[in-house]
């Protein structure tokens, strides 16, 4: 039987100086889950609601299907159809993105020529085919608003590997008004910011000659409650683009900034080969660069959540050493390599004058900070903190390790800085006592590997969703490498409190991952299901795994 250990109660004795604990905790309790048998080809991704029909639909990325599962009984989910989008749209790549509202379903579906024009394909909840509206190029998530009238399209507008075609990044608004049939279609464009300044903490290098428009990439979108108003992030440029829905315009453009991860409660584990938990302070930027964003209101205040993944770029083709070279790429193993933006510390050359005094964080020196156990093995983003001289004067990385809660006007309202880190450092094992069964910065696709991901983006938050209960707004944030599910109460958005992690696996070097035996692995869409929309009147989260290919139903329970 899958072992289970709740940090909701674990934490207890645990000193969060980054984040308040409460005395009430949540936690998940697993009522159903829906195994497909496949592992690591991403059979179960984005997942959405039908709260008419109790119904899931799961994107089913390998299989190319979005898979309709019936939750009427949560205990025992059953797939109850498919929708085959290629039988509808010829030139149809892959499916992306699903979304859920008064009887239509979206589907993001991208072109097999990645760089053209995709499409939002259009079901009734039975997977009958209503129609199709074009999109952009890449198509990658999308979400109704609130009020059903629209559906937002986050294109991403991604290169092809040789950077030979660059489409430019988008926002597709369709306006449902009108009704479906009469429904139109409004695309968002950045080409009006192309010759303007760009804004503070936004990041865009521009590889080959490319316009910013080429440059910015669309992520994942979330609607103000009111429906006006649409976030969507470009998570490769630190930033986020906000745009009105009514006239399909991109109003403003917001750069992030950094966390800087030398203040306390900002430190991470930044070596994956010194045989321990270090949480530490180094002097490190991070960039937000967050994957997933989500929108609440509270007490008539909007606010908007993160998942602050990071994602660096790296395109790699296949061709002979003479082409690769003659067209001014390096060729490296068979792989020619057009273009990669990162980097490990180590590798680089920093400037003596800004690294002048590393005291403060148990070094004595350039060539002591540069050491694997220190910060050597680190990824760093080799395009930005460089001068003139080829020396980096600044060391950025990719993400945060954390999720955030911003204003309606892009301000920083409250940051989780290391508690993610902190929070699994305390799972089974990780005292040092055996190291083998601890999941501290574990990869997502193998067991026995601990620390593993430390170098890269630690626990890595991918996903994160809001939703109320008892009349309190949580905040449910999956980590994609580590796994679990991190629990806080967001009410209160400049001091949101901790109250549980559902690691949802078990690190057992012993359990065959691909047997599914270790549980739950790689959260990459959930959906809350609020108590007036569930089958057993209980809250309800889902929580789509693309490793482990599993969706999994938890009732949201309160505990003292």
């Amino acid at each position: 039987m899958l072992k289970r250990t709740l940090m909701s109660l674990a934490v207890s004795s645990m000193a969060l100086s980054g984040v308040a604990q409460a005395n009430e905790r949540v936690i998940l309790e697993e009522l159903g889950r829906y195994e497909t048998g496949v592992f690591d080809d991403g059979a179960s991704e984005i997942v959405a609601y039908d709260k008419d029909g109790f119904r899931l639909y799961v994107i089913n990325a390998g299989a190319g299907t979005v898979d309709i599962l019936g939750i009427a009984d949560p205990t025992d989910p059953q797939l109850e159809g498919q929708i085959d989008v290629t039988t509808d749209i010829t030139e149809a790549g892959g499916i992306n993105s699903v979304a859920v509202s008064k009887g239509l379903v979206a589907i993001a579906v991208e072109n097999d020529d990645k760089q053209a024009a995709g499409w939002v394909a259009f079901y009734d909840t039975d997977g009958n085919f209503l129609g199709d509206s074009e999109a952009g190029a890449l198509p990658d998530s999308l979400t109704f608003s609130p009020n059903g009238k629209y559906v937002v399209v986050a294109n991403e507008g991604e290169p092809s590997d040789d950077y030979s075609v660059d489409p430019e990044g988008s926002i597709t608004i369709i306006d449902l008004n009108g009704g479906f049939e009469s429904r139109s279609v409004t695309h968002a464009t950045f080409t009006a910011f192309n010759d303007q300044p760009l804004p503070d903490g936004l990041r865009a290098p521009r590889p080959f000659g490319a316009t910013l428009a080429q440059d910015l990439e669309p992520e994942f979108a979330a609607v103000s409650r009111d429906s006006s108003t649409a976030f969507v992030t470009l998570q490769e440029n630190n930033g986020v683009a906000v745009v009105d829905l009514a006239s399909g315009t991109v109003s403003a453009l917001l750069g992030l900034g950094t966390q800087d991860h030398s203040l306390p409660d900002n430190g991470l584990d930044a070596s994956n080969e010194d045989g321990e938990v270090n949480i530490q302070n180094w002097p490190v930027m991070g960039l937000y660069m967050p994957d997933t964003i989500n929108g609440y209101r509270y007490r008539g205040v909007q606010y908007y959540v993160t998942a602050n993944e990071g994602d660096g770029r790296e395109y790699i083709f296949e061709t002979d050493e003479e082409d690769c070279t003659s067209r001014g790429f390096e060729f490296d193993e068979g792989e020619c390599l057009s273009y990669i933006d990162e980097t490990r510390v180590g590798d680089v050359t920093l400037n003596e004058a800004a690294f002048s005094d590393l005291s403060a964080f148990g070094v004595n020196s350039i060539e002591e900070l540069q050491m694997d156990e220190n910060l050597g093995r680190i990824k760093m983003v080799s395009t930005e903190g460089m001068n003139e001289s080829g020396e980096y004067e600044a060391i950025y990385t990719f993400g945060t390790r954390s999720f955030t809660i911003w204003s309606d006007s892009g301000e920083l309202v409250y940051d989780s800085g290391d508690v993610m880190e902190q929070v699994t450092s305390e799972l089974e094992g990780c005292d040092g006592s055996d190291l083998d069964l601890c999941g501290f910065n574990s990869t997502n696709d193998e067991n026995g590997s601990f620390d593993d991901r430390s170098d890269d983006k630690g626990p890595e938050p991918e996903v994160v969703v809001v939703g109320k209960n008892n009349g309190q707004a949580f905040a449910f944030v999956g980590l994609e490498r580590v796994g679990g599910i991190m629990i806080f109460n967001v009410s209160d958005a400049a001091n949101p409190v901790f109250v549980g992690y559902e690691p949802a696996r078990d690190f057992d070097p012993s359990l065959d991952v691909e047997s599914q035996d270790a549980g739950d692995l790689g959260p990459e869409g959930m959906v809350f299901i609020r108590k007036g929309a569930s089958p057993i009147g209980k809250s309800l989260l889902v929580v789509g795994n693309e490793v482990s290919g599993t969706t999994t139903i938890y009732r949201v329970k309160a505990q003292r």
